[in-house]
């Protein structure tokens, strides 16, 4: 679920407070951060080098071709980000944790001095996120730990392609690349669903763009397929969502009703391997059900999608032309959090599809 691992815009940002070399979440996020910056290789380098491998030298050639595309036909910044390669000693990147109270679908909150407050605490080692959830669970919240292939340091630093984004095909990597630009494009403090939301959208539209210029029908259809699965995905998750908020909302008493939260998760899988029967044999999303079920299981799918149909609706109505896009999605980032989501959630009327019910 490329959806769902994808960023951790408010881990490396935290280096402004490197400062605080007292507090050893701070002083993780700064270090892990430091020691990707120091290693970067730029791209150039490692296609002149006879040594690299030849795969890798194609596949950053083609990153080179997206980069420059998502300035010049997507209207994302021109600047260094994913001109420089880094080689991991791990699979990915960071390790987000994501929390939710037991009998609420609402996520815990960290709040960080330039990110703002978001629903994911990252750390770059997963022995670390590992233990702070586990901290989390023995104190009753629901917990989830995720692995994330790349982040966004909301253009503060020149981001390097990792080499734990290489793990995707070519389609998911370029659309990885699109929705981490889009980030440092726009980005609002202490709303992950909006930036999320808009990030996907831009993503979106300009997989589209992409994919037509190099005349890829066939990776055209194969990505209208799978975004049509990871709506159907989204669509099952948020029902399920919306089940749980009534749920949390009774007067049952504790037992009963966790009880009854088991039965929603149960019913949840069984619509899902009803829905997998129409897929022609995909599986892409077991995984995610074999990893359990809790209330923060269903934090990134919500963050991630809620308001794509609304920016996707806003694309259109702009003609289609980035530049009028992205004017419109800062009006909407000057509002008031209620007003803006107001507005998002009238967008969501004409454009319905992919939405998550609350």
């Amino acid at each position: 679920m490329r959806f769902l691992h994808r960023t951790a815009a408010g881990v490396a940002v935290l280096l402004t407070t490197l400062s605080v070399q007292g507090c050893g979440y701070y002083y993780q996020a700064a270090r892990g951060h430091m020691d990707l910056m120091s290693d970067r290789r730029p791209i150039d380098s490692v296609l002149e080098d006879p040594a690299a491998d030849d795969k890798l030298k194609t596949r950053l050639a083609m990153v080179l071709e997206a980069r420059s595309f998502a300035s010049d036909s997507i209207g994302l910044p021109a600047n260094d980000s994913y001109t420089t390669y880094v080689e991991l000693d791990r699979q990915y990147v960071v390790w987000n944790v994501f929390a939710a109270p037991e009998f609420s679908v609402e996520p815990k909150r960290w709040c960080f001095p330039v990110a703002g407050c978001v629903v994911y605490r990252g750390y770059f080692r997963e022995e670390k996120a590992r233990a702070y959830a586990n901290g989390l669970a023995d104190k009753g919240w629901d917990v989830h730990v995720g692995g994330v292939a790349a982040y966004s340091t909301l253009g503060r630093f020149d981001d390097p392609v990792l080499s734990s984004m290489m793990n995707w095909d070519d389609t998911q990597l370029v659309a990885l690349l699109f929705h981490e630009l889009a980030h440092q494009q726009l980005y609002v403090k202490d709303d992950s669903g909006f930036n999320e939301s808009f990030a996907s959208a831009v993503e979106q539209e300009g997989m589209q763009l992409w994919l037509a210029a190099r005349d890829d029908v066939s990776g055209i259809a194969e990505y209208r397929e799978n975004r049509a699965r990871a709506s159907a995905f989204a669509l099952l998750v948020g029902e399920t969502r919306g089940h749980l908020v009534q749920l949390y909302g009774s007067e049952l008493p504790a037992a009963e009703m966790r009880l009854a939260k088991e039965q929603q998760f149960d019913l949840l899988r069984s619509a899902y391997e009803v829905q997998k029967a129409s897929w022609g044999g995909y599986s892409g999303y077991d995984r995610w059900f074999n990893q359990g079920l809790n209330n923060a299981r269903l934090v990134p799918v919500a963050t991630y999608r809620r308001f794509v149909p609304a920016f996707r609706a806003l694309f259109r109505d702009a003609g289609g032309n980035f530049d009028e896009f992205y004017r419109r999605c800062d009006d909407l980032a000057g509002m008031p959090i209620d007003e803006r989501h107001e507005q998002l959630m009238a967008l969501m009327l004409i454009s319905p599809g992919d939405s998550i019910p609350r």
